[in-house]
């Protein structure tokens, strides 16, 4: 496993948002009044008969061959994400193009699928991936240069991104250059666990009620869509992926899911330059379960893991950076190292 580049500024965040918890919620509320970045809607169909919203922003002076970078959402969210907006305005002021996908029945792709997104969901990926490379071949010469592709994923899309890329390494386009995995939860069993405590309860009902919701404001755009067979509705994640996610993908139940769906069992055959960021205080994704005798890590993987933080919080003190968004910035400087932050 790689060691984290002495460049790397360490995260310090303010004296008053040192908490786990006042990270994670700081995150979403902070400066999260992020404006719609412009982009093209494309789709991309897939195999059974369900397509994705994929949305792409090209600056200008773009050209075959230059840096993209490929963003993927969280849980109960969508390329609308501030994250993901924030991303977009940074990457794409620095010449850089930003395709920001919709997973299955979220965002702008909430009526193009009878079926559910999911944390183990690495064939859309894949197929995102595919779309991607061919776009950015467009309008080029005959022989077209390959794309210098990085792919982005935070919390269960960061496992998506992680199990895309280990599960079958010599399917990776060799345009994909490098990747980002955020507070990714490699393993879904310790994950939910931990979210169902004591302490994170309060998440735990949060986050349900918002699946619950959507769940219930998709079926009206897909009266066709796929739902569970019993009526009663779950309080807890681990109930909502008993009683709708496991069986609507194939799965016997939420255990069977989470162990086939982890990411942690694939990291070990990664061939692409990746970069977990975590932290070792995150609420929800245990730091134990990326211990070396859990996840066999490839020298090509780096696990860069910050004492606070929270679940993709980061928001640090001013003045390092441009601004107190750490995070962000070191994405930007993964995606494009030859671009000053």
């Amino acid at each position: 496993m790689a060691s984290d580049p002495p460049q790397t500024p360490g995260f310090a965040p303010p004296w008053w948002l040192r908490g786990p918890h006042a990270q994670t919620i700081g995150s979403a509320f902070i400066g999260s009044r992020v404006p719609e970045h412009q982009a093209i809607l494309r789709r991309v169909d897939l195999d059974d008969g369900d397509a994705l919203a994929v949305h792409d922003s090209m600056p200008a002076g773009w050209q075959p061959g230059d840096r993209v970078a490929l963003l993927s959402h969280g849980l109960a969210d969508d390329h609308r994400s501030p994250l993901l907006l924030r991303l977009t305005d940074k990457l794409t002021r620095r010449g850089v193009r930003v395709f920001r996908w919709d997973m299955r029945c979220c965002g702008a792709g909430l009526a193009l699928a009878r079926r559910p997104y999911h944390a183990g969901c690495s064939g859309d990926l894949a197929a995102v991936v595919d779309g991607v490379v061919a776009w950015c071949r467009e309008g080029a010469a005959a022989a077209p240069p390959d794309p210098d592709l990085a792919i982005f994923g935070v919390s269960l899309s960061g496992n998506v991104v992680l199990k895309y890329l280990g599960e079958a390494p010599d399917r990776v386009p060799a345009a994909v250059r490098c990747a980002i995995s955020v507070n990714p939860p490699v393993d879904l069993v310790m994950g939910c666990g931990s979210i169902a405590s004591r302490a994170n309860r309060i998440y735990d009902r949060y986050f349900t009620g918002i699946l619950v919701k959507h769940l219930e404001t998709w079926w009206q755009a897909r009266p066709d869509a796929v739902r569970p067979s019993e009526t009663k509705k779950p309080r807890t994640l681990w109930q909502f992926d008993d009683w709708f996610t496991a069986p609507a993908i194939g799965y016997r139940d939420a255990l069977d899911y989470y162990r086939h769906a982890s990411a942690a069992q694939f990291i070990p055959a990664i061939r692409v330059p990746t970069t977990i960021i975590t932290s070792r205080d995150d609420p929800f994704v245990p730091f134990e379960m990326f211990a070396a005798d859990r996840v066999a890590y490839p020298d090509c993987v780096r696990l860069l893991a910050t004492d606070r933080g929270g679940h993709v919080g980061f928001i640090g003190r001013t003045g390092t950076d441009p601004d107190n968004r750490w995070l962000d910035w070191r994405v930007v400087e993964i995606i494009d190292p030859r671009l000053p932050g």
